[in-house]
């Protein structure tokens, strides 16, 4: 099984996207970087963690905060990443975290039928 990082941020539907992806497959651990919002109000399960960062930070903090906050996380050589829900500047700084740990990434969705890699 694989890790999955996602963001949990901003976008009409999109925390429900983010619902279901943690439903529908079974991940060794995900990982979910998100505002305070976020954390007092998204549920998880028990594989999920919440990881709270300052969204509003600039692009390179921002990626320089998830790649510390991951780098201690992640245990595998390659990590499902989704970045349905977000602003384009998280999901930049997310991708770039990723690549600056040295792990292969698969992009993952929920499609109509169920999670896919795209």
């Amino acid at each position: 099984m694989t890790e999955l990082i996602a963001c949990l941020s901003t976008g009409k539907g999109t925390w429900g996207h983010v619902s279901r992806l943690l439903e529908d497959e079974q991940w060794t651990k995900v990982y979910l970087l998100t505002n305070e919002f976020g954390k007092e109000n998204f549920t998880v399960n028990e594989k999920t963690e919440l990881l709270t960062l300052d969204l509003n930070k600039g692009l390179k903090e921002l990626r320089d905060d998830m790649h510390t906050i991951l780098k201690e996380k992640i245990k595998g050589v390659e990590v499902a990443l989704n970045v349905v829900s977000g602003t384009g500047k998280e999901h930049m700084a997310l991708v770039s975290a990723v690549l600056k740990l040295g792990v292969g990434l698969r992009l993952v969705a929920l499609t109509q039928e169920g999670v896919e890699e795209l």
